[in-house]
């Protein structure tokens, strides 16, 4: 099967590499893809964000499936152009992806399928925002409605700030004021071909820039899979599981199927365990990122049969998908001031000895070469991951292949699954 995949970060990076693990079953072209993307498959000058060009390029190189990656061209209707020309497309339509284009679409649409979350107020001036935020109450939570590349959150103690926060993103739409909600915090895949779903493997990421979840939201520094601790609180990782697809996952795909809007692709689901149970923060309509590269190595279930099986209305035919019992950990190399304005041009080296270490794959998110020079291209620049029988061994593995890199200026967190390492 010839697949495209729209996409130039580590998610896709990590899309590309599970696909290539099933053999030659499959000819992969990715656009635009990146320096490592580019090392595994075809790139092409595409941009994936013109449902026009995509749609032209699939239909004159005889593409048979697309996988879309990031949240620009779902919000952009890609998916809709290649279905109309009956293209198979992993990925919602335009109105379907504004469960992560709009927060407020989310919300409503959580409210009328009764699913549990956190009370919100849409604010479109700052007055309403302002009012928000004094019914609430500290902690502040401001979310900007629209896309935000993963800055549009601000979660503070700091009255000055969440106002600052909310005066910055009303000049771009409306934001969201909501309610804090306190807990463990838990990512959650679910593939869905528009009236089923299918479960991948929980996750943790870290938002937060700095070791101890300190500083300021970034798109992801880090994550791990699976969840140890769900056992100890649901019994099995099954059970949470399986309380999500009743509560919340197939309640939300059976309200916008009844809209005529159906999700087909990847339904994420930011959920935080509270003492009042399991709500949801936030939807996004595709794979998350870094979450994605520590998920899929663990898959054992041919991932490009799931994807078609969601693409092509079937996925109620596909057996639940399984996964190995190694663990997975994953850690974010950032640009110098990322997630400001990152520098980007410099020369990253050590990327060959980095994959030389056994269990440890790097993905890369923002790179590209010149001859035989990588450079960073922006924020978030490369994910080191590593697979292993336990935490203490996949943490060893990652970190030590992230001490033969080289990127002047770098970051990272140094924490990332620090709290499921036992002994």
């Amino acid at each position: 099967m010839k697949i495209l995949v729209l996409g130039s970060g580590a998610r896709e990076h990590a899309i590309i590499t599970a696909l290539l693990r099933e053999g030659d079953a499959h000819e992969i072209v990715a656009a635009p893809g990146n320096a490592g993307i580019a090392a595994d498959v075809p790139v092409i000058d595409l941009d994936a964000d013109d449902p026009q060009a995509v749609t032209n390029y699939a239909l004159s190189e005889d593409v048979q499936f697309v996988v879309i990656g990031p949240e620009a061209p779902l919000v952009a209707g890609v998916a809709d152009a290649l279905r109309t020309r009956g293209i198979p497309v992993f990925g919602p339509g335009k109105e379907a992806a504004a469960l992560e284009g709009s927060k407020a679409f989310a919300k409503r649409i959580m409210d009328e399928s009764g699913v549990p979350t956190g009370r919100a107020v849409n604010a479109g001036t700052l007055a309403e925002a302002e009012a928000a935020l004094a019914e609430f109450g500290a902690p502040y939570v401001v979310k900007a409605d629209g896309l935000a590349a993963g800055k549009g959150v601000l979660v503070t103690s700091d009255l000055a700030e969440a106002t600052a926060h909310a005066t910055h993103w009303l000049q771009h739409g409306d934001v969201l004021v909501e309610e804090f909600l306190d807990g463990e915090e838990v990512s959650l895949f679910l593939l869905s071909d528009g009236h089923s779903v299918a479960p991948l493997s929980p996750a943790q990421d870290y938002k937060r820039l700095l070791d101890g979840d300190l500083g300021p939201n970034t798109g992801g520094m880090g994550a791990y899979s699976p969840l140890p601790w769900l056992d100890e609180r649901f019994g099995s990782e099954k059970v949470f599981v399986d309380e999500v697809i009743e509560t919340i996952a197939l309640p939300t795909v059976r309200r916008l199927a009844a809209e005529d809007t159906p999700f087909i692709g990847l339904l994420y689901c930011g959920l935080i365990l509270t003492p009042k149970g399991i709500r949801v923060i936030e939807f996004n309509a595709r794979f998350g990122d870094p979450e994605t590269q520590v998920v899929l190595p663990r898959l054992r279930t041919p991932l490009s049969g799931l994807l078609l099986a969601a693409a092509t209305g079937t996925l109620s035919q596909v057996t639940r998908p399984e996964f190995g019992d190694e663990v997975a950990v994953t850690v974010v190399l950032a640009s110098e001031n990322y997630p400001g304005s990152p520098v980007i041009g410099r020369v990253i080296e050590g990327l060959d000895s980095a994959e030389g270490v056994e269990g440890v794959s790097v993905m890369h998110a923002a790179t590209d070469r010149d001859g035989d020079v990588v450079r960073a291209t922006g924020g978030r620049v490369l994910n080191v991951v590593a697979t292993a029988p336990n935490f203490a061994l996949a943490r060893d593995r990652a970190y030590g292949a992230l001490a033969g890199i080289r990127l002047e200026g770098a970051q990272h967190r140094g924490d990332i699954a620090a709290k499921v390492v036992t002994a």
